[in-house]
């Protein structure tokens, strides 16, 4: 662990290797689990805001889940999350005809329809940010059926960190980037 501005960042971000391999995993991530994406209150707002302009990209079964359930919810631990259908997979994701998840919201998104990519959380993976009242802590999710991300990943040679880049970015802004960039390369 290391300390970077109000943040504290495990070494596997920089030491781990990981690219996203839908074509192998299929989306498993959108659809495993136990609980939506984490949101923070302002996340909670924007899906308010944007949910009429991302309906048209979804499912019957997720626009039946958020319209029964909310566009968010708070799950019995005090978290805000997304909504699932049934609970198992996100209400936001979609499927291609290979049955892969995908993100309703970012389809929006990549056609211009909106001008917020989706959930921090989600952009982030396989990084989770658990926010505290001094500082921030930075963390890579080892999860099994990432395990065809991190073979790629080794493969091309691409650090989590570098994987990230946007999504990091997004979240912590490019001065800490930067800073996590010197970092790596001691």
């Amino acid at each position: 662990m290391f300390q970077l501005g109000k943040t504290i960042v495990s070494e596997d971000i920089i030491e781990k290797e990981f690219v996203c391999n839908l074509s192998a995993c299929k989306g498993t991530c959108c659809v495993q689990g136990e609980a939506g994406a984490p949101l923070d209150e302002e996340e909670v707002k924007i899906l308010k805001e944007i949910y009429p302009k991302v309906k048209p990209f979804l499912r019957k079964e997720g626009i039946e889940a958020i319209e029964e359930q909310g566009t968010s919810i708070t799950s019995d631990f005090g978290e805000l999350e997304t909504p699932l259908v049934n609970h198992a997979e996100c209400a936001y994701v979609t499927f291609d005809d290979k049955g892969t998840a995908l993100c309703g919201i970012e389809e929006a998104y990549n056609k211009n329809i909106i001008d917020w990519k989706k959930p921090i959380s989600c952009h982030l993976y396989p990084v989770r940010v658990k926010d505290y009242s001094e500082f921030a802590a930075v963390n890579y999710h080892k999860w099994d059926i990432c395990d065809d991300a991190c073979s790629l990943g080794k493969e091309l040679q691409v650090p989590v960190y570098k994987f990230l880049k946007e999504a990091l970015i997004r979240r912590f802004g490019e001065n800490w980037y930067m800073e996590l960039e010197k970092v790596a390369q001691k």
